[in-house]
């Protein structure tokens, strides 16, 4: 939802609905398992190469970033 997310470039922490938070857990588990699977449903190179935003394409380290923020967020919510 629209204001439910407040990130600042400050040290004030971030706060995220409960409900988003859930939905945010879900899309990132999604994702690391997209990012593993083999076959035509994985996450392709070009895929890849957007989501590491200009960095050089790791699929091992997204998939585990992925994977661990999304257990980290369902631990908390």
């Amino acid at each position: 939802m629209p204001g439910s997310l407040t990130i600042s470039h400050h040290e004030s922490a971030s706060v995220l609905d409960h409900a988003d938070a859930e939905r945010l857990a879900t899309v990132l588990a999604e994702l690391a398992y997209l990012l593993e699977i083999p076959g035509p449903n994985r996450v392709n190179e070009a895929q890849l190469a957007l989501l590491c935003e200009g960095r050089a394409p790791d699929r091992a380290e997204l998939a585990h970033w992925s994977r661990a923020l999304a257990t980290q967020l369902k631990g908390r919510v």
